[in-house]
């Protein structure tokens, strides 16, 4: 028989948002139990934004080696080493794991390695070995990478297979049209891969602000990346040449040695057994809650990228912690409001925005109501390049008489650090007056905020 271990509370998933609400509810007493199959820190940590990042790094550090040279700094162009970099990179992701197995045990969280399943009377099955009952459970298992139903698909990578290369792609089509498929492209072409972006619609980023998705288009064409819109594509194949990425219209893009798939993420909601304990995933397979991050079954929540918030590290973090708050803390009010969640998207240039977008302004307070300010101009930084010119572009979006700030977005060098910031001043009730009022710091990017007209 297995055997059987009773908790105050069981977390399934052993990432940023279980992870963080594990150790919350540890910090009030509870007995926790946390129950991961795959490695500490999830998707984030492993394979999603903390190497996203470090390939971010790199390419903005090469792109600046580039750059340097407008100011008179010569010096031989850098040579990347992209396995030298995996290295690095993976020793650093390794160090990580470790980091957040050494905070479950300093906080008292017991750990069990293996995939966990629901089973009625508030129990979950560890591997069929282990057997652990808890009045409260969290499912935080997170989202996966999905990969299109087509002849060929197969020969192509998806977001995870992209972070498994260990050498560098030299010819490379993206297709999706998504934030993954914008920071893939953009980091392999500043890098040195030559690089399509494949699209279905005519733009990428949609439900961004047209500002945002229209200047970014701009500028990677103009770093060289070929944009490929309105394409349907039909299948993968293999032929003397590398790839071919064949296209429903009988065109087809060829030559290429990786084939990288973002078109999309889905949650990891199967085979946990949900449906048995009474909670049902909707079509597309997320686990609906309420803002309390309640299931329709008591003592069954789940936050992350298996339900439909925001698909952000933090938001997971921030609901996770708030629920063992409201669980183990003594704050039944305490919930998490993701309204105003404010959102970085290193693509070259990087995006930052927050709030609501022109048109979602409009819809919501009608035209008459809403008054946007715009800044287009050549940082600083920039000044000097003549050969590959580079523009920002900055938004802010207002409404009703006291131009109260709704929506704040940028598109540009070092926006994505400016942001956060701004968002609080937003959540807080700002308004463009108190914009206008503060003093601008001479001479930044992030001045003209302050200083639109």
């Amino acid at each position: 028989m297995p055997d059987e271990h009773h908790f105050d509370y069981i977390v399934l998933g052993g990432g940023s948002g279980g992870i963080a609400s594990a150790n919350r509810a540890a910090s009030y007493g509870a007995r926790v139990a946390l129950v991961a199959a795959g490695p500490l820190g999830g998707t984030c940590v492993n394979v999603g934004c903390v190497p996203k990042k470090l390939f971010w790094n790199a390419a903005h550090l090469a792109e600046g080696a580039r750059l340097a040279r407008s100011y008179a700094l010569q010096a031989e162009a850098p040579e990347f080493r992209w396995p030298e970099f995996y290295q690095r990179r993976q020793d650093y992701i390794a160090y990580l794991n470790g980091r957040y197995a050494e905070g479950l045990t300093r906080n008292g969280v017991r750990l069990f390695r293996g995939f966990g399943q629901l089973l009625s009377g508030q129990r979950v099955r560890v591997d069929a070995q282990v057997i652990l009952q808890a009045p409260h459970i969290l499912i935080a298992t997170g989202g996966e990478p999905v990969r299109p139903e087509l002849p060929g698909a197969e020969l192509g990578l998806d977001s995870d297979g992209f972070f498994a290369l260990e050498t560098q792609p030299r010819h490379v089509a993206v297709v999706g049209a998504g934030y993954i498929a914008v920071e893939l492209a953009g980091l392999l072409q500043s890098l040195g891969s030559r690089v399509s972006l494949v699209m279905r619609r005519r733009h990428f980023l949609n439900g961004f602000d047209a500002m945002l998705r229209e200047g970014l288009m701009e500028a990677m064409a103009g770093a060289g990346i070929t944009l490929l819109p309105q394409r349907q594509v039909a299948g993968l194949a293999r032929d003397a040449d590398g790839l071919a990425l064949h296209f429903a219209d009988g065109e087809s893009l060829q030559g290429l040695d990786t084939v990288l798939w973002a078109v999309g993420r889905r949650p990891r909601s199967r085979d946990l057994n949900l449906a048995e304990v009474g909670v049902y995933p909707d079509e597309e397979g997320y686990v609906p809650v309420d803002r309390y991050q309640n299931t329709r079954v008591e003592g069954i929540y789940a936050v992350g990228d298996v339900t439909r918030a925001p698909a952000l590290t933090p938001v997971a973090i921030a609901a996770g912690r708030r629920l063992a708050d409201r669980l183990f803390g003594g704050q039944p009010d305490r919930y998490l409001d993701s309204s105003l969640t404010p959102t970085v998207i290193f693509s070259h240039p990087p995006i930052a925005t927050v709030g609501l977008t022109e048109d979602e302004a409009q819809e919501q307070y009608g035209e008459d109501s809403v008054r946007v300010y715009r800044s287009r101009f050549t940082p600083l930084l920039r000044a000097l390049d003549r050969e590959h010119p580079q523009t920002t572009h900055m938004k802010l979006v207002t409404v009703g008489a006291e131009e109260r700030i709704v929506g704040l977005h940028a598109l540009g060098d070092g926006v994505e650090e400016m942001l956060q910031g701004f968002a609080v001043a937003i959540r807080m009730g700002a308004r463009k007056r108190d914009f206008d009022d503060t003093i601008a710091i001479h001479p930044t990017s992030a001045e003209e905020f302050v200083t639109m007209r």
